[in-house]
C-alpha cells in the first residue's frame, strides 16, 4: 500500500507541476490576445511590433485623416477617418509598503481611443477631461492597489495625476494599463510632437489589407498596419513559449522519475504476487490476461495520481492572479488559466507514466513460468 501511495504521490506531483507552467501560460495567452480585437487596427512605425520603440512622424497621422479614398476605416460625420493617436510611458508607482516601486504602463491617448477599442467600458467614475492631469486605471490594477482608488492624487513620473474612474475591459490586457489624454501625458513627459502608434476602427477585419497598401506610400517612416488581434498574438507567442520552455523539461525530468517509481512499485507488488499470479494461470488464464491486468493496475493508479494532481491544480491555480514584465516594459497583471487544453496534455502525461512504468512489469507477469512460482509456495 505505501509504494502504491508513493507512485500515486508522485504523479500528482508531476501533474500540479506541469498545469501550473502550463496554466501561466495559457493564462498570460488569453489575456494578451482578448485584448486584441480583429477589426481594430494599429499602425506603429520604424518597422517595429513594439508600440514602446515605434515613432510615427506627426505629418503622418495629418496625412491619413485627410485621405478621402477608401482605405478601410470608419470615417465620422464630416468623413474624416476615426482614429487615434497614442503614446505609452513606462511610469514608476510606489505604494507607502512597496519602496521598491512598480512599473507600470501609462497609455496617452485622444478621447476616440476609449470609442475604438472593442469591449472597453467604463466601470466607474468618469472620463478625463480635455488637457487635465487625469487618469483612468484598469480594474485589475486599481484591484491590485488600493491607492490608485477614485479620488486618489498619485504621482507618476513628475507630476501627480488624479484618478477620476476605473474601466473594464473583460480581464484583459488593457486592465493592467493607466490611461490619460494624449496632450496631458505627452506634455508632462516632455513627448509633445511625438506619437508612437495610431488606432484606428475597421469597416471590416479583412479591412486590414487595404489599410496597410495604403501605409506602403510613407516607405521612409516604415509603417506597419497590424489589427489588434495579430499584434496580440504575436507578443504573447514569444512570452508562453518561454514559460513551456523552463515548464517542459523540469516537468519531463520529473515524469521520469516518476516512471521510474511506477517501474519499481509494479516490480515490488509482481513479487508479492507472484503464487497469485501462477494460480490464476494454472486455472486456464493465459498470457495476456496476466499482461492486461498488471498493465491495467499501473494505469488506475497513474489515473488516481493524475486525477488528483489535475484537482489540486484547479483549486489552487485556476484564477490565481499574478504579474509579470508586458509588451512595454511595464507589469502586466494576468490569472493562471485550467482550462480543457492544460488538464486533457496534463492528464495525458500522468497516464502515459504509469503505461511506461507498467509495461515491464507487466511483461515479466506475462512471462512467470507457472511451475516454478508455483513450487514457491511450497
Amino acid at each position: 500500500m505505501a509504494i502504491s501511495l508513493s507512485m500515486v504521490g508522485s504523479i500528482m506531483l508531476v501533474v500540479c507541476v506541469l498545469s501550473g507552467f502550463l496554466s501561466m501560460a495559457r493564462g498570460f495567452e488569453i489575456t494578451l490576445q482578448s485584448a486584441g480585437s480583429p477589426d481594430v487596427a494599429v499602425i506603429l512605425g520604424g518597422g517595429t511590433r513594439e508600440e514602446v520603440n515605434s515613432e510615427i512622424p506627426p505629418d503622418i497621422a495629418r496625412s491619413i485623416m485627410a485621405k478621402g479614398n477608401d482605405i478601410g476605416v470608419l470615417r465620422n460625420a464630416s468623413g474624416t477617418p476615426i482614429l487615434s493617436r497614442e503614446l505609452v510611458v513606462p511610469v514608476e508607482y510606489r505604494t507607502q509598503l512597496d519602496t521598491a516601486g512598480t512599473t507600470l504602463a501609462l497609455r496617452g491617448m485622444e478621447a476616440s481611443g476609449l470609442t475604438i477599442r472593442s469591449g472597453v467600458t467604463l466601470s466607474s467614475g468618469r472620463l478625463v477631461s480635455s488637457g487635465a492631469r487625469e487618469i483612468l486605471v484598469g480594474e485589475q490594477l486599481a484591484t491590485k492597489y488600493p491607492g490608485l482608488d477614485i479620488g486618489n492624487d498619485i504621482r507618476l513620473g513628475p507630476v501627480v495625476w488624479t484618478v477620476v474612474g476605473h474601466f473594464s475591459a473583460g480581464g484583459s490586457a488593457f486592465e493592467s494599463e493607466i490611461w490619460g489624454g494624449f496632450d496631458a501625458v505627452a506634455s508632462a513627459f516632455n513627448r509633445v510632437g511625438e506619437v508612437q502608434s495610431l488606432r484606428l476602427k475597421l469597416t471590416e477585419p479583412t479591412a486590414i489589407d487595404r489599410l496597410k497598401l495604403s501605409m506602403s506610400e510613407f516607405a521612409d517612416a516604415q509603417l506597419m498596419a497590424f489589427t489588434e488581434a495579430d499584434l496580440y498574438a504575436g507578443q504573447s507567442e514569444a512570452t508562453a513559449q518561454l514559460i513551456r520552455m523552463f515548464g517542459w523539461p523540469i516537468s519531463l525530468l520529473m515524469a521520469i522519475g516518476a516512471t521510474a517509481g511506477a517501474l519499481n512499485t509494479m516490480m515490488s507488488s509482481l513479487s508479492d504476487r507472484t503464487v497469485e499470479i501462477a494460480t490464476v494461470r494454472a486455472l486456464g488464464f493465459n498470457r495476456f490476461s496476466a499482461f492486461f491486468s498488471t498493465w491495467l493496475e499501473a494505469f488506475l493508479l497513474s489515473a488516481v495520481g493524475a486525477s488528483l494532481g489535475l484537482t489540486l491544480s484547479w483549486l489552487a491555480l485556476n484564477g490565481w492572479q499574478t504579474s509579470t514584465m508586458g509588451a512595454n516594459g511595464a507589469q502586466m497583471a494576468f490569472r493562471f488559466v485550467v482550462n480543457a487544453d492544460v488538464m486533457t496534455i496534463t492528464a495525458l502525461v500522468g497516464v502515459a507514466i504509469g503505461g511506461v512504468g507498467g509495461a515491464l512489469p507487466a511483461f515479466a507477469a506475462a512471462r512467470l513460468p507457472v511451475a516454478t512460482a508455483l513450487r514457491a509456495r511450497g
